[in-house]
């Protein structure tokens, strides 16, 4: 079962009975409490700067009347989950080869909305300063998801360290390493755990987004190399359904996600991780 954490704030609840009520007051109760119930969107997000700029967008949107609504999760699968069941309206902590693979596996309808930014994403090492230092046979930590494995691997195919089949760009995985001068051995590890790889002995490459590298206190500047080439399929996307990509919510959402308001934040307070992408 998965598990995710919802942060319900319920205020001034309250049960008023009137012996005298007419029905014109009930349809008109009701028509109001309608109306209020569609004015609230409600998006699943896991952690920072994501979760962040969901709450600078609900301030965005409160001017336009909408009510978003952060729901909070503790892992990579919950947020899809959420939103495939249509317990979430649409979810921001992806990008789309990731959503494109849960829709593979679950046979869900999600769909890329708006790509956000895109991260600063590379490789770490605690022992080594330059790349001709990396030891023959040393172990270097890769995704096992394929859409962020295929990434890693073809940064690491940027800086010639191994070489990959022709034309596999970042679909790759490790069957499509045709050559290995160094002779790297792969771990291939879950997407939350692979920090936790950084300390790890004999480990001299560890691949790795801004958000969770920070927990170690390192940033992008201080990664080994990062990718030099952005490809804007890996950008974090606003995604929600095929049966609500064209609905109110979703386009007030995308409003609000995309405004001066939220590029200011990401450009002013994230530049060292991240790279605006609308």
């Amino acid at each position: 079962m998965k598990k995710w954490v919802v942060a319900i704030a319920v205020a001034g609840l309250g049960l008023s009975l009137a012996a005298c009520g007419t029905s014109k007051d009930k349809a008109t109760n009701s028509k109001s409490s309608g109306d209020k119930s569609s004015k609230v969107i409600t998006v699943a997000s896991q952690t920072t700067p994501m979760t962040d700029v969901v709450k600078l967008a609900a301030k965005v949107a409160k001017a336009d009347g909408w009510d978003i609504k952060l729901v909070q999760v503790t892992d990579n699968v919950a947020y899809n989950d959420m939103v495939s069941s249509g317990e979430a309206d649409a979810s921001f902590a992806e990008h789309k080869p990731y959503m494109m693979k849960y829709n593979k596996e679950k046979q869900a309808k999600l769909v890329a909305i708006q790509p956000i930014y895109n991260a600063k994403v590379g490789f770490y090492s605690k022992d080594y300063k330059a790349i001709d230092k990396i030891p023959d046979g040393s172990k270097v930590a890769i995704p096992n998801d394929p859409s962020n494995q295929g990434r890693a691997l073809a940064i690491l195919a940027e800086q010639n360290l191994i070489t990959l089949t022709a034309g596999v760009g970042t679909n790759g995985t490790i069957k499509d390493v045709t050559a290995n001068p160094k002779h790297l051995e792969w771990l291939q590890v879950d997407l939350l755990n692979l920090s936790e790889a950084y300390s790890e002995p004999g480990v001299a490459l560890v691949y790795n987004y801004p958000t969770y590298i920070a927990k170690l206190g390192l940033k992008p500047s201080d990664a080994l190399f990062l990718e030099k080439k952005i490809d804007d399929r890996f950008a974090i996307q606003v995604v929600a359904r095929e049966d609500n990509e064209q609905s109110d919510k979703i386009k007030a959402l995308k409003k609000a996600m995309t405004s001066q308001t939220v590029r200011d934040f990401l450009e002013k307070e994230h530049s060292a991780t991240l790279i605006p992408a609308f």
